[in-house]
């Protein structure tokens, strides 16, 4: 054991020395190898940091969340033509559902209208985010308050002119002001105050709250009809704890289905759309865009490991004369294998954790420079990039070092002469 040991640091040592000693062969054998670990770990990275800030940004919501509307979220078997005629989700309908299903704690109503200017005395905030619901939509997507409250059932039913708005537009409009019960100009009219929603940075999918303002759905709905051709209405439900969310979607089906009086032989006129769906939707892309990164990036890993293996032929032509001298005075061929599998391996190793630093340096580089996007580079990716440069370099050296061990010492001297 311990002569296999000395065996082994004998061959890093020199190993190590022919590296030092050839500074621009070992530089230019780095740069293929830094390349490639830069290009797999940094897509892997970038992937890896889209995927977290997209679980970030769907985490305030329960996975089984539904959203039923009359169109669909992601892709569909029915024609474009055939959905756009459609009914819309009615505020009845909404009614209904949240009176009959049994399984959903809240059902909430949204319209999807266009964005608002919000005025308060001389300041103004333009093109706000305008969230139009109804007050289950505080409890559905778990909203937490700097300030006041969520308007209650009463001011949703009667729709009342209140508006919730969020921390940097209450500091743009009010600076060091109170902004609980002041009136502010929305649709040309009054509203009041309630509530300021807690600061939470911003959203990776559409606008954050922090400048987003919340109506009651029935005030827009009194003041423009619910035949509104630039409005889209959708139902939000969230199911209870235990819920058999297969169950509740089929609840629902049926609900609207009867509803809206469709025969057995007819399609749904709507779409259920679940949050976890788009879960699966997402990791299917994030899985491609791995995929794609490993193909693209394999090309400079297999460019840097032919880089490697040429360096290596030609140090073992260059020392082919000190080989047959070390193997006459005794050394073994396992000494050689190993002396020019660890230049190799050295090699894509420090070419590796070059790469890796780079990746590093670019994490923080793009965090400062992005409050909206968190840039991460995980253990994972780091194990994984020492890995594959070790493997790359055991793959280039193997035949190089196999080749130096088998060389005769007579012949490997004479050759050198």
């Amino acid at each position: 054991m311990l002569l296999y040991l000395r065996l082994l640091k004998e061959s890093f040592s020199f190993a190590f020395n022919a590296l030092r000693n050839n500074k621009l062969r070992t530089f230019l054998s780095l740069l293929g190898v830094t390349i490639g670990i830069f290009s797999i770990i940094a897509v892997l990275a970038a992937v890896d940091s889209l995927d977290k800030n997209i679980r970030d940004s769907l985490s305030a919501l329960d996975s089984n969340t539904m959203y039923v509307a009359n169109i669909s979220f992601g892709p569909t078997e029915v024609p474009r033509w055939k959905y756009e005629t459609f009914d819309e989700i009615s505020y009845n309908e909404y009614k209904f559902l949240k009176a009959g299903l049994t399984q959903a704690e809240h059902v909430g109503f949204q319209l999807f209208v266009r964005r608002e200017n919000i005025r308060y005395g001389s300041e103004q905030y333009n093109s706000i985010n305008t969230v139009v619901v109804s007050n289950e939509f505080s409890d559905i997507q778990v909203l937490e308050f700097e300030k006041g409250r969520f308007y209650n059932e009463s001011e949703s039913n009667a729709g009342k002119p209140v508006v919730v708005i969020g921390s940097e537009i209450a500091n743009s409009l009010f600076g060091g002001l109170e902004p609980i019960g002041k009136k502010v100009r929305i649709y040309g009219q009054k509203f009041t105050v309630i509530g300021v929603v807690k600061k939470e940075g911003s959203g990776l999918f559409g606008d954050s709250n922090d400048i987003s303002m919340f109506l009651p759905a029935n005030y827009v709905r009194n003041r423009y009809g619910d035949n509104n051709r630039n409005f889209k209405n959708v139902l939000i439900i969230k199911p209870k704890e235990d819920a058999d969310v297969a169950g509740l979607k089929a609840e629902v089906t049926q609900i609207l289905r009867n509803r809206r009086g469709l025969k057995p032989d007819e399609i749904d006129t709507f779409f259920i759309n679940i949050i976890s769906g788009l879960q699966d939707a997402i990791d299917g892309i994030i899985s491609t865009m791995n995929l794609i990164g490993w193909v693209i990036s394999g090309f400079s890993l297999l460019v840097g490991g032919f880089g490697i293996a040429n360096i290596m032929f030609v140090s073992v032509k260059e020392r082919t004369n000190i080989i047959g001298i070390q193997k006459s005075l005794g050394a073994k061929n396992k000494f050689i294998l190993f002396q020019f599998l660890f230049e190799a391996i050295i090699l894509a190793i420090v070419g590796g954790l070059v790469g890796l630093f780079m990746v590093w340096i670019g994490t923080i580089i793009g965090n400062n420079l992005t409050e909206d996007f968190e840039f991460v580079l995980s253990m994972r990716n780091m194990l994984l990039g020492i890995s594959i440069s070790s493997f790359i370099g055991l793959l280039s050296g193997l035949i190089p070092a196999l080749s130096a061990s088998r060389l005769d010492p007579v012949e490997a001297i004479r050759t050198g002469m």
